[in-house]
């Protein structure tokens, strides 16, 4: 399965470093780290997350700039790599789910990310501690009124554009857009201004799974410098930032962040997934009025027409007692039909 989300960008020369050499901290140097991770963590007060592609990597989502990366593959002329799985089928990794835990422990204040995979909401961080930098690919929103549309389906476009739904709002009705920016899209100023507000207050800004390379998210982190805060930067590439951290650790993003939940004596919440759909029945006499006809219907909770990614097939089953009026009268005909 491809990456849609890459395939509709607009091509773009320079993308900045690509390939870069990934290191691996030893053993002992690592466990090192992760203590004093885990100390500072302790010690925060107001804890920023920043995230990259590289949390999503465990997810089945392949990164950017690393050896297989998407722009890598791109500037050597080869395919894009391929996803293990569509992004409505992808999973928060344990980093995602750690996350949540960490903020429901009132530790962490608000997460920055980079990412458009929609994971961090997913996951169950609530979406007045989130700004999404580059948008989120199941986001919709109205340009009228505000309103915000999280979806179960990937949308159909990227780059602001109008998508096929109207707003629900009786007093507005207006086209919904695609919240994620292309290359020469402005980052969204409401998102922007939260992500500054936090980096500033932050006495602990943690960057996870990025390089740190795209401007000009790559410098919220140091703005926590200017009231004494501290940044410490996960990622296996070296990034143009490490020289203002406090701490770099070259490692998996999930491993560091398990050890750190280990020491914290903090378990990581499990992920259960809830999707939603409407089930509608409607009944109508055949053409010779000697049957009634029943239509079961399974749809969006977004709409009618509105995709159902999560569904492959549905099973109905009559009990009992339905059975044996069916049989007695014969009068009573089931039909199904699925979009």
């Amino acid at each position: 399965m491809s990456l849609g989300y890459a395939e509709k960008l607009s091509f773009i020369e320079d993308v900045g470093q690509v390939g870069m050499t990934e290191f691996f901290d030893s053993a002992h140097v690592l466990q090192d780290k992760i203590e004093q991770l885990a100390k500072l963590i302790e010690k925060s007060r107001h804890l920023v997350v920043f995230t990259g592609a590289g949390i999503s990597t465990s997810c089945g989502i392949p990164d950017f700039r690393g050896p297989k990366g998407i722009w890598t593959l791109q500037r050597e002329g080869k395919p894009l790599p391929e996803a293990s799985l569509p992004f409505h089928r992808a999973m928060p990794s344990m980093t995602h789910m750690a996350l949540v835990g960490l903020e429901k422990a009132g530790i962490l204040k608000f997460v920055i990310s980079q990412n458009v995979d929609g994971l961090h909401l997913r996951s169950g961080i609530p979406r007045e501690k989130l700004a999404e930098l580059h948008g989120n690919s199941f986001m919709e929103t109205c340009p009228s009124c505000g309103a915000e549309y999280y979806r179960d389906f990937e949308l159909e476009t990227i780059g602001l554009k109008e998508t096929s739904r109207r707003c629900s709002d009786e007093k507005c009705g207006a086209k919904l857009r695609d919240t994620v920016l292309d290359w020469e899209d402005a980052l969204p100023p409401k998102e922007m201004n939260l992500a500054e507000k936090h980096c500033r207050m932050g006495d602990l800004v943690l960057c996870l799974g990025t390089s740190l390379q795209i401007t000009p998210a790559c410098n919220l982190p140091l703005k926590s410098l200017r009231g004494g805060g501290k940044i410490v930067i996960v990622n296996l590439q070296k990034t143009p930032k490490d020289k203002k951290a406090s701490l770099v650790i070259h490692g998996f993003v999930d491993k560091v962040i398990a050890g750190v939940m280990e020491l914290l004596n903090m378990k990581i919440p499990p992920y259960i997934r809830i999707d939603l759909f409407q089930t509608i029945l409607s009944q109508s006499l055949s053409s010779d009025k000697k049957f009634v006809n029943w239509t079961i219907r399974i749809a969006s909770v977004h709409g009618l027409s509105a995709p159902l990614p999560f569904i492959k097939s549905v099973e109905v089953k009559l009990d009992f007692c339905i059975s044996l009026l069916m049989f007695l009268s014969r009068t009573i005909k089931i039909t199904k039909k699925l979009l």
